[in-house]
């Protein structure tokens, strides 16, 4: 069997955001970003995940124009961020983090 040459982490922590408004998310990765590396911590992101669109038809007079029709769309912005090698000082810190209002934030260990 061979042996694996490059060392995998074994202790991370993957943050995953989510928003409609990209100026919040990115808002909330800088705080997650500056609160993880003052606490000595290595960070891998933010990561930018792919926008999700969702369309919309609506018809602007019902029973009589079908032609007439207003298309809406929602944008979701996604965000990854791995802390690699956290230390208790930085779990604590993320807990107490104050982030701005509209972001869903995800946590894995």
């Amino acid at each position: 069997m061979a042996k694996q040459t490059g060392s995998r982490p074994d202790n991370k922590i993957r943050v995953r955001l989510k928003s409609y408004d990209h100026r919040v998310i990115d808002d909330a990765g800088r705080k997650i970003l500056e609160t993880a590396l003052s606490t000595g911590a290595k960070v891998v992101g933010p990561v930018p995940l792919p926008t999700h669109v969702k369309w919309f038809t609506v018809l602007a007079s019902p029973h009589t124009d079908k032609d007439s029709q207003e298309h809406y769309q929602i944008k979701t912005h996604k965000r990854v961020i791995d802390i690699v090698n956290p230390t208790s000082k930085t779990i604590d810190s993320l807990m107490h983090l104050e982030l701005p209002a509209g972001v869903s934030i995800q946590i894995k260990m």
